[in-house]
């Protein structure tokens, strides 16, 4: 049998989603990640796109080199700001695996229909190269680890040195947001190691908030459309909801 909720028992749930710490849970360990002021929380919030496009630098000179972005396109590029001739010219740079009219295998300068291109050919050939390990494609990776952007911001700043007494097994990195806080990636942002070309100053906190919004958009490049129409949805709910009570009591006003 189902229980019934009253209206006051939704108002508390909504107040208790509403103020809770964000809380990413990995099997038996509990981490309560530090929350950020994103431009794109809530229902009316939209992309920070100069934000979003520093954050493509951060992925395009750091992320790129490892992690690849096999469902997203180089015209994406465009939602955040960026001009047709830019992602043109951006995709340009790129160099697209492909056949030649024999049959055998060459590349050619990318398009902005292409897919980003990934820094190695197949999983065996990333194996190689990252010691045993294929770096997790971040197409969707904000979506799919709990904590969304939250955690991925922590994780880019968790790495500190371990506690007292923790010895930090050879080849990791102790972070304390990571599960198991044990790591393989090392640090990958550092203070400086891009030099934004809107004159902002490359901390690595603002590396971090860069490319966390970067790789946001390019999970949920709808996200602004879903949001501006779910507002007309409930607009037009409110309206609806109106008209029928307005009819409900013409329609019995003469019934006692």
């Amino acid at each position: 049998m189902m229980r019934r909720i009253t209206k006051k028992g939704w108002a508390m749930i909504a107040v208790a989603a509403l103020v809770a710490a964000p809380v990413a849970t990995f099997g038996a360990d509990e981490i309560t990640l530090p929350h950020q002021n994103w431009s794109f929380s809530g229902p009316f919030g939209t992309f920070d796109r100069a934000a979003a496009q520093r954050g493509w630098q951060v992925y395009n000179q750091v992320c790129a080199n490892c992690h690849s972005l096999q469902q997203a396109y180089y015209r994406d590029l465009e939602g955040i700001g960026f001009s047709p001739d830019q992602v043109k010219a951006i995709a340009a740079t790129k160099q697209v695996p492909t056949l030649d009219d024999s049959g055998q295998p060459t590349t050619r300068p990318g398009l902005p229909s292409d897919h980003f291109v990934s820094p190695f050919p197949n999983d065996e050939a990333a194996k190689a190269a990252m010691n045993g390990v294929v770096p997790p494609d971040q197409s969707v990776l904000v979506n799919a680890r709990a904590g969304g952007p939250d955690y991925l911001y922590a994780l880019l700043n968790g790495y500190v040195d371990p506690p007292k007494g923790v010895t930090v097994p050879e080849g990791t990195y102790y972070n304390e947001y990571f599960p198991g806080h044990f790591i393989k990636m090392p640090p990958p942002l550092s203070a400086d190691l891009v030099q934004y070309t809107d004159g902002t100053k490359p901390t690595v906190q603002q590396e971090a908030h860069d490319v966390v919004t970067f790789l946001t958009y390019i999970a949920n490049p709808e996200m602004e459309q879903r949001k501006r129409m779910g507002v007309k949805v409930i607009l037009f709910l409110i309206m609806l909801t109106g008209l029928v009570y307005a009819m409900k009591r013409q329609i019995w006003a003469n019934v006692h």
